[in-house]
């Protein structure tokens, strides 16, 4: 028997966020909206909304709720906002931003990852969205700047190429550190001003590329945009 995942969002919420210090309403909605369950591995399913992270491949995971939440809280969203997401991993965080945001622009390092995303978000009906394969340290800046950008995984410093992409009065959200620790930063961004906040500690997966840490096998991946799946009445018959 399928799980009540209707109420065991519900209780996420209450419990989770608002019994913790999830306190911005938009938030709160969004992440009543949002099927968490559709973005893990079906053997996880019943475990999606657990106080937990979940792997979802590629040595990567879908962070905790609460996590979500909080960062999301961060960024101060508007309805206006264009927002670049590094990281776009299951597509979780991705479809939380698209419920906030005018447009969502999410890089991702893992082929296998951003196109199991984009499927799911084209499932749900998210159209304001566009996921691209590259190196995240880099950012997108063909699309910048940005009112705001969140950052999933770990760097050493803020890297350069986002503070740039970043416009003023922006807010990005990141952790800072390595695989021993890291803070949780918000950086505004005052005209040529940055105001950095440390906020909590984290543990991220690392960011790996240019202007993050070093990938310890793998080579730089070579930027493109992924396109959402056809549906099967649209797609072109091939041999």
């Amino acid at each position: 028997m399928q799980p009540d995942f209707a109420a065991l969002r519900e209780r996420m919420v209450r419990e989770q966020l608002m019994g913790r210090d999830i306190t911005d309403p938009r938030v709160l909605e969004a992440m009543r909206r949002v099927p968490r369950h559709k973005f893990v591995p079906p053997e996880l399913q019943a475990a999606a909304y657990r106080d937990t992270p979940l792997p979802i491949g590629s040595n990567q995971t879908i962070s905790q709720p609460y996590i979500v939440a909080y960062m999301t809280q961060l960024l101060e969203l508007k309805p206006t906002d264009v927002v670049l997401e590094i990281g776009t991993g299951s597509g979780y965080q991705t479809a939380i931003l698209c419920e906030l945001a005018r447009f969502v622009y999410s890089l991702e390092r893992y082929p296998a990852l951003a196109e199991r995303a984009a499927a799911v978000l084209d499932e749900l009906g998210y159209e304001n969205v566009e996921l691209h394969i590259g190196d995240g340290s880099q950012g997108l800046p063909d699309m910048a700047p940005f009112d705001a950008i969140l950052v999933t995984a770990a760097a050493p410093v803020i890297p350069g190429p986002l503070r740039a992409q970043l416009a003023d009065g922006g807010r990005m959200v990141l952790p800072i550190g390595d695989d021993q620790g890291q803070s949780l930063q918000r950086v505004r961004r005052v005209g040529d001003q940055w105001k950095i906040e440390d906020h909590i500690p984290v543990m991220f997966v690392l960011l790996y590329g240019k202007h993050g840490f070093t990938p310890p096998d793998d080579p730089q991946p070579e930027h493109e945009e992924v396109e959402p799946p056809q549906d099967e009445d649209d797609e072109d018959d091939e041999d």
